[in-house]
């Protein structure tokens, strides 16, 4: 009771302190200072700067920081990477680790496993644990979340994004962003934009139409400035319709800071600065990574008269906006607000235990029968192997990172004999070329596929942990295509072919090759980088104390020439690359085209099974200004209770227009004990069923019916309800 009521007299405290600090954080430099609104006190600031103080901010002073001005009292910000941790300290002036012992922290599922949980309440927790990670590390901002789209099943960074969908994403990102700001830490959403490979990222022009702009790569980030008021932003590597993306006038201003509003800083990635007067002018705020541009060339060029004093001026007053919030806006803490906390093990485990997607479980291995199972072999590097570094990168240090093997064992416990065989090792040789990294060896290990198939022939159930690693999935490199590397399709089928009983659990962050184990496993669960929790969570799963619920957040594809990047052949390009399948990405391509993936979008199994009943929208007419809401009831059929996610989808059959099939425009996760039902009402604004009409250069809603569809996946349409727009 004591400590309630200290606690609340700090929260009290931090409100007035936090207050007041808005207006008192600097050095006054007028006389009724204290009576200023906060953009009266930057213009009070700037007003007392000097040209070289302004031009000094507008650079990092080291890796991880950029300049305040001492004598004003401005601090300076200090950056750390994310999206799913915090980075360890490095030196001031490169990536070396300092190899402090209070610098661990939490790994966190990585980008696409938030993505498979469907729950933007859950993204709202993850941004929450890692900005006070963040902030009891002394870090002002926080380098992510990562929201590009995934356009090609192979990029290295899928691991680090988010979705295929422009609606998902913007959801997962509003989520993400209020949680790491609510707790007092600046976000910066990543990489503006068009950023959908690694390979020659620092060279390739994008070049697509300004409605696949607007429609599939722009929502996100629009959502990350108007709904969440992200303060800063990051540009990308690569080139759009001919400029740098940190140099990109119609992206930077037009876009960004006119139409949409933005208040904040861009930065750029580290070295991803190409020029300083056309990055002055066209929207850059802040070169990171290096100091070529925006130090004595930039302010030279302020001095020549080819870059205006009021365009310094503008963007260190963003930096002042950015740098009062970090800054003044104190949160309360107790004892879980620090590194690496039960608190935050308990969020990250909540977000892998509902990413775990069961893909197949046809013959009805899972959950674990321990009454049919008394000898388990467990096979293959990832049942041991640590997620939180490797590649290229930011990392995590980890404080702790529980394998499948340890969480295994945990589970399982007295009631079966574990036996783990290696089964593979990752073997690699250099690779050749461009980019960076290593190729893997994928023939297998002879000697560990005997000893493997002789444990898993005496076995009463085998499971396998394939997959992929951070060498595999990287930045910096995209793979060359879907294969599983170090020979783990052979091993897989040899493993089968001894045991029928085998159940296959992949662990990666990007799509992959299922054909081999599709054809010969009865029984596919899809894990991801899935944090310090990752082996509890995943083995809750498997023995039945968590009921699965992840759903794929991309489409799985037969093989990597479905895909519509690779159909077309519009990928990677070598200077330049053309998005020729336009507003067709992921399951939108899939759906129209009627090619049949391996795994759709939105797909899931549970131990559970859900049926839909009732259908319903509110009204059949609606105009532009409406709001369309849709009920179903949704029953659980089975003896568990678990979580369904409802997916809405619309399409307009007649459609005078190009249109995806469908379109996702809502969902919900809802708990639903076993035996019960409940009603899951969705609802869709009619503007967010508008396309963006590229001659007027505006949104438009086309009149007439649309056909508005829920589902359990873009492929299993439980019900569908046409309504008319007029």
């Amino acid at each position: 009771m004591k400590k309630k009521r200290n606690y609340e007299i700090i929260k009290l405290l931090v409100v007035i302190i936090g207050l007041s600090g808005m207006l008192f954080s600097f050095k006054p430099v007028s006389k009724n200072s204290s009576k200023l609104t906060v953009e009266e006190r930057i213009d009070s600031i700037v007003g007392a700067m000097t040209l070289e103080e302004k031009v000094a901010m507008l650079c990092g002073n080291t890796i991880f920081s950029s300049a305040g001005i001492q004598r004003l009292g401005i601090t300076e910000l200090h950056y750390t990477d994310g999206p799913f941790g915090v980075r360890e300290d490095v030196e001031k002036h490169s990536f070396t680790p300092l190899r402090s012992i209070t610098d661990s922290a939490t790994f966190f599922p990585t980008g696409s496993a938030l993505a498979a949980t469907w729950n933007p309440a859950l993204a709202y927790k993850y941004g929450t644990a890692i900005g006070e990670e963040a902030r009891t590390r002394g870090k002002d901002i926080l380098l992510g979340p990562a929201v590009n789209i995934t356009r090609t099943p192979i990029n290295g960074r899928t691991f680090e994004y988010f979705s295929e969908d422009p609606f998902l994403n913007a959801r997962l990102t509003v989520g993400y962003i209020s949680g790491v700001q609510d707790r007092g830490v600046v976000a910066c959403v990543k990489h503006y934009a068009v950023n959908n490979q690694e390979t020659n990222r620092g060279r390739i022009d994008v070049k697509m139409s300004e409605r696949t702009l607007r429609e599939i790569y722009l929502p996100a980030f629009k959502a990350a400035v108007q709904e969440a008021h992200v303060y800063t932003i990051m540009s990308a590597y690569n080139k759009f319709r001919g400029s740098y993306c940190a140099e990109n006038d119609y992206l930077l201003n037009k876009i960004l800071k006119n139409e949409w509003g933005f208040k904040g800083f861009v930065m750029s990635d580290w070295g991803g600065t190409n020029s300083t007067v056309n990055s002055a002018l066209n929207g850059l705020d802040v070169e990171m990574g290096s100091k070529r541009y925006f130090t004595n060339a930039l302010l030279e060029a302020v001095k020549k008269g080819e870059v205006p004093v009021s365009v310094i001026d503008e963007k260190v007053h963003r930096i002042l906006r950015v740098n009062i919030f970090a800054h003044t806006k104190l949160i309360a803490a107790d004892d879980d607000t620090i590194v690496s906390t039960r608190v935050h093990g308990k969020i990250a485990y909540e977000i892998a235990s509902q990413s775990i997607v069961l893909l197949k479980n046809t013959a009805n291995l899972l959950p674990l029968d321990f009454k049919k199972i008394k000898t388990i072999t467990v096979i293959g590097d990832n049942a041991t192997h640590h997620h939180a570094h490797g590649g290229f990168g930011a990392g995590v240090k980890a404080k702790y990172e529980i394998s499948p093997l340890e969480g295994l064992k945990s589970k399982v416990g007295n009631n079966a004999t574990i036996q783990y065989v290696k089964g593979y090792v990752p073997k690699f040789t250099p690779r050749k070329g461009r980019g960076y990294g290593r190729e893997p060896i994928n023939t297998p290990d002879s000697a560990l596929l005997k000893e493997a198939l002789e444990a898993a022939g005496k076995s009463d159930i085998v499971i396998i942990f394939a997959g992929n690693n951070h060498d595999i999935e990287t930045e910096a490199r995209d793979r060359k295509d879907l294969t599983l590397p170090f020979g783990q399709d052979e091993l897989i089928k040899a493993i089968a072919a001894v045991n029928k009983r085998t159940i296959v659990v992949m662990v990666a962050g990007a799509p992959v090759d299922l054909t081999t184990t599709n054809n010969n496993c009865s029984t596919i669960v899809w894990s991801w980088f899935n944090g310090s929790e990752g082996g509890n969570a995943l083995a809750d799963i498997l023995v039945g104390n968590v009921n699965p619920s992840g759903r794929l957040p991309f489409t799985f594809p037969a093989k990597l020439e479905d895909s519509p990047a690779h159909a077309l052949n519009a990928f990677p390009g070598d200077s330049s690359v053309t998005y020729s399948e336009g507003i067709l990405v992921g399951y939108r391509w899939f759906d129209t085209k009627n090619i049949k993936p391996m795994y759709c979008f939105g797909y899931g199994l549970s131990y559970t099974s859900f049926q839909y009943l009732g259908l319903a929208a509110d009204k059949a007419n609606y105009v532009s200004k409406d709001t369309i809401r849709v009920t179903v009831t949704v029953k659980n059929k089975g003896t568990r209770g678990g979580l369904e996610t409802v997916q809405l989808y619309a399409g307009k059959p007649d459609s005078k227009i190009t249109r995806a099939t469908k379109e996702l425009k809502a969902f919900k996760k809802v708990a639903i004990d076993a035996g019960k039902k409940t009603d899951v009402k969705l609802s869709v604004a009619v503007k967010d069923l508008a396309y963006f009409d590229e001659k007027q250069m505006k949104w438009v809603i086309e009149p007439g019916a649309y056909l508005l569809m829920v589902a359990a996946s873009s492929q299993d349409v439980k019900g569908s309800v046409t309504v008319k727009v007029e």
